[in-house]
């Protein structure tokens, strides 16, 4: 009898969202191991940069939440009228230019949504339980953040010998962003879901410590996996393999890193890369001073940036143009959008140097795994789950957080040094491969999930 796992995972509005990336990771990884599981959205759909084996059902569509919120009279219409408002090509028109969300009704709204069957969206959580039991009815759940929640105690009622994980893996930038009473209610209605909980997962020590005093959450119920990544898309001797290869075919070895250290021809400009979401938690503008601050006496590098742009960081993106074009560099700056998966392993594998300075405590930093499967070395803050991943793959340099000074000399180093730069670059490849590939982050989530040992 086939092991069946539900994996709930919540859009993110039509933006690349790294957790969603890396569930659908996952969940493609546990599907090739031969577990029966089904990677459901709930919000929106999901937008990967490969290819996405989520359903195109929908549970609680973020059109009808909000109008269950705002127009409790809502619930009144017609079911199927109702359900109209969950079809995903409405969902995917009506969030196209994703914009942010007001503190104050967002927090109402998660309030809401973390009361369960006492919130405005009761009727919903009843559907999707009745789903659950009914057509599905799964031996493990895992929900990708415990924000989606409301709904454990009735699935803990009703599945009991159901395995329920929950992923830890920002929860707390998101509780941030909420207005001080709304955030403190949203903490206390969390710790009332926690003992509805089998399992925590994290992927650093210093997440499973920061949530676990956020939310009373116990060591013991924590377990903490290594970050992981596909890294098929990184395999061979230079070019991206096909996304319908499968997961794990190949992998990336110590000598294919050898081979690609140069990753542009010697005498050629010192490229500094970064790819990710364009937004100021993201720390973009202070790669920009670093890169300015550099090429005072350094007139051969050249600031290389990639990246998703909602429309509401458009100005935040043309701030950093200004300030590249008062200093007269735009001839050596260059913006590649938000290319395919294919296009970001080309993009990675063109740079010499990768970073991104993050303003906040990262609790992931996928796009440190996938630079050095690229082969590039990376300088990243000292916080967050960064000095793990860099302790963990020996991979690149970190720097004291918002010491724009100690950046600069991070980048200044390893551009003077060719012989560190391309250890650190052999070495992280290497240790990504052997430490953090999905496919064992697969084989910890099946013993987390089924293992006889852990129920």
């Amino acid at each position: 009898m086939s092991q069946r796992a539900l994996f709930l995972t919540a859009g993110a509005a039509g933006m690349y969202c790294g957790s969603c990336m890396h569930d659908n990771a996952l969940a493609k990884a546990l599907r090739e191991k031969g577990i029966d599981c089904l990677l459901q959205p709930i919000y929106t759909p999901i937008r990967t940069d490969g290819k996405s084996v989520a359903t195109e059902k929908l549970f609680f569509g973020g059109i009808h939440i909000y109008l269950l919120q705002q127009l409790p009279w809502t619930r009144m219409m017609p079911a199927p009228l109702r359900r109209a408002l969950d079809w995903p090509p409405l969902i995917r028109f009506a969030t196209r230019r994703t914009h942010t969300a007001s503190a104050t009704k967002m927090g109402e709204l998660t309030l809401s949504m973390l009361r369960g069957t006492a919130g405005r969206q009761a009727d919903e959580v009843k559907r999707l339980v009745d789903w659950m039991v009914d057509e599905i009815r799964p031996d493990a759940v895992i929900l990708s953040n415990l924000l989606i929640g409301g709904a454990l105690p009735e699935l803990r009622a009703r599945l009991p010998d159901t395995r329920l994980v929950v992923l830890l893996q920002g929860d707390d930038i998101f509780l941030d962003f909420l207005e001080p009473q709304d955030r403190a209610e949203a903490i206390a209605l969390c710790e009332r879901l926690v003992p509805c909980v089998d399992r925590f997962v994290t992927y650093s020590d210093f997440y499973a410590q920061k949530m676990g005093s956020i939310l009373g959450i116990s060591q013991e119920r924590m377990v903490v996996t290594p970050l992981s990544i596909d890294l098929t898309p990184f395999a061979g001797s230079g070019e991206a393999t096909t996304e319908t290869e499968d997961c794990g075919s190949q992998q990336a070895t110590s000598s294919d890193a050898a081979s690609e250290d140069d990753h542009q021809p010697q005498g050629s400009p010192f490229r500094l890369g970064y790819f990710a979401r364009i937004a100021p938690e993201k720390g973009l503008h202070d790669l920009v001073d670093a890169f300015i601050q550099l090429r005072k006496n350094y007139n051969d590098i050249e600031l290389h940036v990639a990246g998703w742009l909602g429309e509401a960081n458009q100005s935040y993106l043309d701030q950093q143009l200004k300030k590249i074009n008062d200093a007269g560099l735009e001839d050596q700056f260059e913006y590649h959008g938000s290319p395919s998966l294919e296009g970001k392993v080309k993009f990675l594998r063109s740079i010499d140097l990768f970073s991104v300075p993050t303003t906040y405590q990262e609790p992931k930093g996928l796009f440190v795994l996938e630079a050095l499967a690229a082969g590039v070395p990376v300088v990243q803050p000292d916080h967050g789950e960064f000095g793990e991943l860099i302790a963990s793959t020996g991979g690149g340099l970190v720097y004291p957080p918002g010491d724009l000074n100690a950046l600069c000399a991070s980048i200044e180093r390893l551009k003077q040094d060719d012989a560190l730069r391309h250890q650190l670059a052999a070495t992280g490849r290497e240790n990504v491969s052997r430490k953090h590939s999905i496919e064992a982050a697969a084989d910890t989530m099946q013993e987390i999930l089924f293992a006889d040992e852990m129920k």
